[in-house]
């Protein structure tokens, strides 16, 4: 009576095969998972940009402001409910976010300075999140750097 199945070589070949299939793939994973944290992290800048310059129409006396005032639920120069709770706690797509401003002599108010500029930081947690550190100002234009926390002065997104 001849009996039914694989042979041990023969399962062992088919592991191998999807271990090599699983070498050559996790690699490329990987690599399109930081592309889109990356995408993920230019297109909250983009938000933030845009919030922030709704924040200086909406509150003319205050200008610009940091990242916690953009978010929450609608109120008087903090929590404006312009961007998500998400993005307003600093860490989205495996991104830190920080938004300050400056230019101001005082709080918001009818007797202060309005901020009359500000900066937006965003950088991966770890290198398995993102290579690329990004920044912007009230220009709206995204710079990078591959090395350090962006700044003015480094080359801007294509």
């Amino acid at each position: 009576m001849r009996q039914k199945g694989f042979s041990l070589i023969e399962l062992l070949i088919v592991v191998a095969i999807i271990l090599i299939i699983a070498a050559i793939a996790i690699p490329n994973l990987l690599r399109s998972r930081i592309a889109a944290n990356e995408a993920s992290a230019v297109g909250s800048i983009r938000t933030i940009n845009t919030a922030e310059v709704t924040y200086s129409s909406t509150y003319p006396d205050c200008g610009f402001t940091i990242l916690g005032n953009l978010g929450g639920t609608g109120g008087v120069y903090s929590g404006a409910g312009l961007i998500d709770a998400v993005l307003s706690s600093g860490t989205k797509s495996g991104y830190s976010f920080t938004a300050t401003a400056s230019g101001a002599t005082g709080t918001c108010g009818s007797t202060s300075t309005p901020n009359t500029t500000y900066t937006v930081n965003g950088d991966p947690l770890s290198p398995q999140t993102g290579t690329r550190h990004f920044y912007s100002d009230q220009s709206g234009v995204i710079r990078y750097n591959t090395t350090a926390t962006a700044a003015a002065t480094d080359n801007p997104l294509q």
